[in-house]
């Protein structure tokens, strides 16, 4: 795909040199008499028109419809940009595929998985994991994948009345549409999963840029596929099957990288295993907050709550058209995981054998397991005995959206990315307590000013704060002072507090001229904190063990900032 730059480029402007205000009896400290300097940018360059990291607006003939008013969504099909997206429908549908594989991983009965061994029926397995040792955190980790084939678990193709009946097509490919990484701390009292979006774009490791998630599987395999070939070997079945494992592979590895995650297991499922699923349970609840009806999914759904199972379960997932973006679309998926966890625990699942064994065998046709997973599932099961459908959370890992309405291109900062998987082990009020603090210093803009003479420590200790999670407000250049200062709006004595101590004991002070969910940090010739040269703690290295990098992408949107669904309830979703 084309490697778009993140950020747009042209020229820029320069600030004038905020000056800081002047107090009696502090011979180079700021006082209180100067008023609010602007917020300037790292390394003094102004802003670019409608925020930082946004592309320029383009007309509103290229935006897609984002109507919720339960309309038809039926764009004119002189719309090239709607063209292009016509068909991608079908591949959205293994978006929330996985759904029923973290039910049956994470609360199906020993009864469900003796019957779902191999031997008991033929589970198809692929060695993506291979030899790997136990991480030192003691957590069990799946990846599950939602896979877009038109095939079953053996390489089959699906009939056409089959497909007929998922209104879908044979057009599609070995799409990654959904990708969810389940942690289960030592102990097996509870587990978390992330969910990918399926547009997040990363490196993959093959010299192509970066790319999004959902192609990592094919590229994989096309690269060995042509290194296959390079060595000689012309059987179809051999190439298929090795190059179908790299895929996996690479993917897997993929994921390992963004999160820092040894993965310890893997399991895959296609639409078909989903849609049967779905009917053998007898259908899954969900809540509308309004009536919704798109031609291209076949999604036609009232408002509020309704039972939904086979076709209709897929179009709920795989709508597109009518949501504002591709995170929404990701909520859906995760509410209804939550609503088939629900419905798989009842008693009328798990005490019914003839339902029970109905799912396993709705599942088995569609689903790939590592072999050490599928070799020892009734273990595994026994394991997990103590998680309940309240004690499985599901969390959007942290991404950014950038580009205008309809648009996006979804990024990822991966340290960001490492600390939020790290902190899942964490004991529930210590992690709760934790992302509260997070969440308190996101709401707070730190903006830097040098005035210490060293060139560009300003937009270093700028990086070095926000990589705590505040928000990057700007750095400039600003008179010369002996003594750094930090000031703080009315409220926000606890957060300068925390700027303070993280930048080694400055002294703070509130100030009125000081914009409302502002921190001013001006550094005098005393600072000795993070960012100098001669910092005693070199660089600033986080909580996952990796360096700090650059400041995370202003967010639109993180799919972290909300409440975390459970499978209690039936909370309702656009």
């Amino acid at each position: 795909m084309e490697d778009r730059p993140r950020w747009p480029g042209g020229p820029q402007g320069q600030p004038g040199r905020p000056v800081p205000p002047r107090g009696p009896g502090s011979a180079g400290r700021p006082g209180a008499g100067g008023g609010t300097p602007p917020s300037g940018r790292r390394g003094g360059a102004a802003p670019p028109p409608g925020g930082p990291g946004r592309r320029p607006a383009q007309s509103d003939a290229r935006r897609r419809p984002a109507t919720r008013s339960g309309q038809e969504q039926s764009p004119p099909e002189a719309d090239v940009w709607e063209r292009r997206r016509k068909h991608r429908g079908a591949r959205n549908t293994g978006r929330a595929l996985v759904a029923l594989l973290s039910v049956l991983v994470l609360t199906t009965t020993g009864f469900g998985w003796a019957m779902f061994r191999p031997g008991a029926g033929g589970t198809s397995t692929a060695d993506v994991i291979g030899n790997k040792l136990s991480a030192p955190d003691g957590a069990t980790d799946i990846l599950l994948i939602g896979n877009d084939s038109r095939t079953d678990a053996f390489g089959n193709p699906l009939p056409e009345e089959v497909l007929q009946k998922l209104r879908t097509t044979q057009e599609g490919g070995d799409l990654t549409d959904a990708m969810i990484l389940v942690r289960i701390p030592n102990g097996g009292q509870s587990a978390s999963a992330i969910s990918f979006p399926r547009d997040t774009l990363v490196d993959i490791g093959l010299g192509q840029g970066k790319t999004k998630l959902t192609e990592t599987m094919n590229r994989g395999k096309d690269a060995e596929l042509t290194k296959l070939k390079k060595q000689g070997i012309t059987d179809q079945k051999e190439l298929e099957e090795k190059s179908r494992l790299a895929g996996k592979q690479l993917l897997l590895k993929t994921i390992e990288n963004i999160t820092g995650v040894s993965i310890d297991h893997y399991a895959e499922v296609n639409l078909l295993g989903f849609a049967e699923v779905t009917q053998a349970i007898g259908g899954v609840e969900v809540c509308l907050n309004q009536a919704t009806k798109d031609s291209y999914s076949g999604a036609n759904f009232q408002k509020g709550v309704q039972t939904i199972e086979g076709a209709d379960a897929l179009a709920f997932v795989r709508q597109r058209h009518g949501l504002i973006n591709e995170l929404e679309r990701g909520k859906r998926q995760q509410v209804f995981m939550s609503a088939l966890a629900r419905k798989v625990m009842s008693s009328g699942t798990l005490t019914n054998p003839a339902k029970l064994t109905n799912l396993v065998n709705a599942i088995q046709k569609s689903v790939i397991l590592d072999p050490a997973l599928a070799n020892d599932i009734l273990g595994f099961a026994q394991q997990m005995q103590g998680v309940s459908g309240g004690d499985v959370q599901f969390y959007g890992a942290p991404v950014h959206l950038v580009g205008p309405s309809g648009e996006e291109e979804v990024t990822i900062n991966i340290p960001e990315v490492r600390q939020f998987a790290a902190d899942l082990l964490l004991p529930p009020t210590e992690r709760q307590q934790k992302q509260a603090v997070q969440k308190a210093r996101e709401a707070v803009s730190v903006s830097v000013y040098n005035s210490s003479g060293v060139s560009g420590l300003a937009a270093r200790v700028l990086d070095e704060v926000s990589g705590q999670g505040f928000q990057a407000g700007g750095s400039s250049n600003a008179d010369t002072m002996d003594r750094s200062v930090i000031y703080y709006a009315a409220g926000e004595e606890a957060a300068a507090q925390q700027v303070a101590g993280f930048l080694g004991g400055l002294p703070t002070e509130a100030r009125s001229s000081v914009k409302s969910g502002s921190i001013q940090v001006y550094l005098g010739k005393d600072y000795k904190g993070p960012g100098t040269q001669n910092f005693a703690g070199g660089q600033t290295v986080r909580l996952d063990g990796v360096a700090r990098q650059a400041a995370p992408l202003p967010a639109q949107t993180s799919a972290d900032d909300e409440t975390p669904i459970t499978a209690e309830g039936v909370p309702c979703v656009n």
